[in-house]
């Protein structure tokens, strides 16, 4: 019998490979998928694809034999894709749901599932709620069916699928990828040994503008980085660009479902400027309105925006769970967090790297001035920003306790100050976040998907961020190293 434990979090299923994450547990989550697909009122095949990380092809085909086994057909896609492109193939193809073997920005020893109904977004909670109950009756019945995945290819039950070409048609309809051909741009994407090699490459180069590649060969150790495109990983990509040559930097993370930008000059473009950024270009270049979804931990400044071009924005908790659905009930023009991730209207509700890359790619092109320029612009127009957020890691073994003594402190004792200025307003739903009188924030939050816990902080200027983190951490008697 498969071990317990399985459990969703902020996306999807996620463990330590050969520990948690292993092929019998993998037929356990599968085996779920089926039951839970069989009480879906129609018929039709469930997308299942792959990243680069170690064995996803392998534990991809026993997804895909788990599912024919259960007379449930499978579109498998033939090659590492980012999940989004996966996630685009579920709607394109009119299929049931999606099943996509990724542990996305997480370090290599994890791998994961995550499960994208029929739209294409994040399953929201209420689809999480029914598949763990699910992954509950399979670990007690150990039921698990299982053909064999050359007999299911053989009977029909399995197709093997490119997702190249529908989902670059896909973002040929949302992005000007002529305007930004024809604009001779230089472009580094640094793909972070990550599903997204190629995809930028394909998509914005063979005309006047070139694509520079790094790090885009296939490495499931992901060459020693943590795949996620914020510094100290992308640093090697930050000293290229600072050597010349190039108007913007797009990095991926290992599914490619996250961004990081980088401008001209080599500097990183944090992700709640990014978020900024790219809500300025829908609406001020391409003339979009409409509400906005933000998770908490993402910027103030889209408020600052939002009542400039007339849009509502709403904040919800952290997950494109929650985001996802929210985008689809009120039609959004943008959702964003704080990792990076950015989903727009016209597409499918779920976070995608490589559009959100190409738009500013795109934002360079239609205006003609080059990044550098544009941030000074927006900034003068929402007000001095800085961000930084800290990372402390713990033993996994002592995560539940560290996790649930953090809530006890934080419910027994209520901060009124962080440093010499008072709380304003509480917000304690996912994580505990500190509206500051000065308009700063400060939040901590416990993942859901690996053993750490991040502290946050927005405001005025990079001093102050680094005082209101300091004197947070010490509220809450943080000790030990972190990064930013």
């Amino acid at each position: 019998m498969a071990a317990p434990g399985i459990s969703f979090g902020t996306d999807g299923w996620r463990g330590i490979v050969a520990d948690d994450f292993t092929y019998a547990n993998v037929r356990v989550v599968s085996q779920a998928v089926a039951q839970y697909l069989a009480g879906r009122p129609r018929e039709g095949r469930v997308v299942v694809g792959h990243d680069t990380r170690y064995c996803g092809e392998l534990f991809a085909r026993e997804v895909a034999r788990v599912l024919a086994a259960n007379a449930r057909p499978v579109l498998l896609l033939d090659r590492p894709c980012p999940t989004q492109a996966a996630a685009w193939m579920v709607v394109a193809r009119g299929a049931l749901g999606g099943v996509v073997v990724t542990a996305s920005h997480n370090p290599p020893e994890f791998n994961g599932l995550k499960y994208k109904p029929d739209y294409g977004g994040s399953a929201s909670p209420e689809i999480v709620s029914a598949l763990e109950e699910e992954v509950g009756r399979v670990l007690v019945s150990d039921a698990v069916r299982q053909m064999p995945i050359d007999e299911a290819i053989q009977q029909g039950l399995v197709e093997l699928a490119d997702p190249r070409p529908e989902y670059g048609a896909q973002i040929g309809r949302l992005v000007d990828l002529a305007a930004i051909r024809r604009a001779g741009l230089r472009i580094l994407h640094d793909a972070m040994y990550g599903a997204g090699a190629g995809y930028i490459a394909d998509l914005a180069g063979g005309g006047a503008s070139e694509v520079a590649e790094l790090h885009c060969e296939r490495n499931p150790g992901f060459g020693g980085l943590h795949p996620e495109p914020i510094p100290p990983n992308v640093d090697e990509a930050m000293a290229r660009l600072r050597g010349g040559g190039f108007d913007l930097g797009i990095a991926n993370d290992g599914d490619a479902d996250r961004v990081g930008i980088f401008d001209g000059e080599g500097a990183f473009v944090d992700q709640l400027e990014v978020a900024t950024m790219l809500l300025w270009h829908l609406c001020e270049n391409r003339g979009w309105r409409g509400p906005v979804v933000r998770s908490i931990t993402t910027t103030g400044r889209l408020d600052i925006l939002g009542r400039h071009y007339g849009c509502e924005v709403e904040e919800l908790p952290v997950g494109f769970k929650y985001l996802g659905p929210r985008m689809r009930e009120r039609d959004a023009i943008l959702g964003a967090e704080e990792s990076g991730g950015f989903a727009f209207r016209g597409h499918i509700p779920e976070r995608d790297g490589i559009l959100s890359g190409l738009m500013f790619a795109e934002m360079v092109a239609l205006t003609g001035r080059p990044l550098v320029q544009l941030r000074r612009e927006v900034a003068e127009l929402v007000g001095p920003h800085a961000y930084a957020r800290r990372d402390h890691h713990f033993p996994r073994e002592d995560y539940p306790q560290v996790r649930e003594r953090m809530s006890h402190r934080m419910k027994s004792q209520p901060l009124e100050r962080v440093g010499a200025l008072k709380v304003a307003r509480v917000r304690s739903d996912d994580g505990y976040k500190y509206w500051l009188e000065d308009g700063s924030w400060v939040l901590v939050r416990m993942s859901g998907t690996e053993p750490l816990m991040r502290v946050y902080c927005e405001s005025s200027s990079r001093e102050r961020v680094q005082e209101l983190l300091d004197a947070f951490e010490g509220e809450l008697g943080v000790v030990g190293d972190h990064g930013a």
